[in-house]
């Protein structure tokens, strides 16, 4: 039997087929036991483990041989063993594929070194291919050892970058290193690798204007000029083109060794994870400036709920446990998913939850309304917008140069990256796989990141939770009814027709905009005529 933890947590028996593992707790401790095959884990280790975070229950140690006897009747009684006041599982390191990973890596990398980009690249492919999301999906709280994965993973990239472009492969891989590159502003060796790329393909000025804005961008964040290599390469353009420049037998540039390793171009790229940011940039001070300017009103209460949430014109009537639920769910889990029809009040809900869970996300709660995105291949520049993070204009010599690939995905990964935040993605359903792939994108290389959805549909992302959002109950039905009402029209109460009020909020299934809208209706109409009419849909 095999097992896998670069992603969710899965065990795979010996024919290949997935086996059913069970629910959160027994994951995280197939991801302890799985990370150290073969060797013993320590009943104390183990409930540390997997309630980081938590309080572990009263009888840990009974909560814990429960959750074995689970993981035990999935996997089979002889793979998870008793031992030495602990548990084992019973599998080779090679079973598990953090320990494939790092072998093929490792082997890959040496090949590279060793001047085969061929059998470099075959090697990392295989590496790569084991990544199913990001590291240790499943094991709560742990975001500084998944960290250290997705940074070898990283070197993995880097280095089947440089394979490939060993092997002649500049155009395949110039996309690739580009979309690594804006995300990875200040990492020399993976802009050596653009630069390189961009020279290889015939596009000397525009690597001579890549390095150059690579140089700026050093000067003005760090204070400090390019590496030695990258230098040399720089130098090496000056020089011109010499014989065998490009092709497959051109040997890497300076500014590559087998320590700056490039990676996978296109297949990998919408799950890996950013560095943490350095210093504030400049769109960083650009932020705050612009909230000095919001108008009065834009923040909810006197404790600065920093985001974007709009002040409430209305009251919000009832919900108390699907907030309180939801803000569990966004304690567990990275990705949320509200779900129910239209008019089922998700937008409400979502916002209501997020503004009493504030003090969560110092990062501030920011909503991005997609209802008025009518063309998928614009969500990452209206999430974008929502945000703040907007593009600053450049004009002069050179602007075009500094502009072209600018890629608006790329700028809100380095905009939300290392912010504790969470984003309101509004009414996803007509654009559901651009706010997927999104979503799992920004979820990726923004480890500090929440995102809670609404939509008519799940978006379908590996640890997405889906909550669904059931009708108001009778009472709370009849509460909206009566709020809403009352501010049509003045001195409105149910009770002066309370077998109208009860049909009209039980034959509209008691959906809160439905509700709202009958409501409107009473500034002409009795509740008993509502009631009746609402039948007649032309009416």
């Amino acid at each position: 039997m095999r097992y896998s933890v670069l992603g969710p947590t899965l065990a795979h028996s010996p024919d290949g087929t997935d086996v059913a593992v069970g629910g959160p707790r027994v994951r995280a401790l197939l991801t302890v036991l799985a990370l150290r095959a073969g060797r013993t884990v320590l009943v104390p280790d183990l409930v540390d483990e997997v309630w980081h975070g938590d309080e572990p229950p009263a009888d840990a140690v009974a909560a814990l041989q429960a959750l074995v006897g689970r993981l035990r009747k999935s996997l089979g009684r002889d793979r998870v063993i008793s031992a030495d006041g602990g548990y084992r599982l019973d599998a080779r390191p090679e079973d598990v594929d953090t320990r494939r990973f790092e072998r093929l890596a490792a082997e890959g990398v040496a090949a590279l070194g060793a001047g085969d980009p061929a059998r470099a690249a075959d090697l990392l492919d295989e590496a790569l291919g084991l990544w199913r999301g990001p590291a240790l999906a499943d094991l709560p709280d742990r975001e500084a050892e998944a960290a250290r994965w997705e940074a070898r993973r990283l070197d993995a990239r880097r280095a089947r970058l440089d394979a490939a472009l060993g092997l002649g492969e500049a155009s395949e891989a110039l996309l690739e290193v580009t979309a690594l590159c804006a995300a990875r502003p200040l990492d020399e060796p993976l802009q050596a690798l653009r630069i390189r790329a961009l020279r290889d393909t015939g596009r000397a000025a525009e690597a001579l204007a890549a390095y150059e804005a690579v140089r700026r961008a050093l000067a003005t964040r760090l204070g400090t000029d390019p590496s030695p290599a990258l230098r040399a390469l720089h130098a090496e353009l000056l020089a011109g083109p010499g014989p065998g420049t490009a092709g497959p037998g051109h040997t890497p540039g300076p500014a590559t060794t087998p320590t700056a390793r490039p990676d996978r171009p296109g297949k990998y790229d919408g799950q890996e994870k950013r560095e943490r940011p350095r210093k504030p940039e400049k769109h960083e001070k650009h932020e705050k400036s612009e909230a000095a300017e919001k108008p009065a009103g834009t923040e909810r209460t006197a404790s600065a709920v920093r985001g974007n949430l709009r002040a409430r014109l209305t009251s919000f009537v009832g919900r108390d446990e699907e907030i309180a639920v939801l803000q569990e769910d966004l304690a567990a889990a990275r990705l949320v998913t509200l779900l129910g029809p239209g008019g089922a009040g998700k937008t409400r809900l979502s916002q209501e939850a997020a503004e009493r869970g504030a003090e969560a996300w110092p990062g501030g709660v920011w909503v991005a309304e997609l209802a008025p995105v009518t063309d998928p291949a614009a969500v990452p520049e209206a999430v974008l917008a929502a945000v703040g993070a907007r593009e600053t204009v450049l004009r002069g010599a050179g602007a075009e140069e500094l502009r072209a690939g600018d890629d608006p995905l790329a700028r809100l990964v380095e905009h939300c990256a290392g912010r504790r935040m969470l984003l309101l993605l509004d009414n996803c359903e007509h654009v559901v796989a651009a706010a997927a792939e999104l979503a799992e994108t920004l979820l990726a290389r923004c480890p500090d990141l929440r995102v809670l959805a609404t939509s008519r549909e799940p978006l379908g992302v590996p640890g997405e939770v889906v909550r669904p959002l059931g009708p108001l109950a009778a009472g709370t039905a009849l509460r909206l009814l009566g709020e809403r009402g009352a501010a049509a029209r003045p001195g409105f109460v149910v009770g002066e027709d309370p077998g109208a009020a009860e049909e009209i909020c039980r034959r509209l299934d008691g959906l809160p905009l439905a509700i709202e809208l009958a409501a409107a209706r009473l500034r002409m109409l009795t509740s008993r005529q509502i009631a009746d009419r609402l039948d007649d849909r032309f009416r």
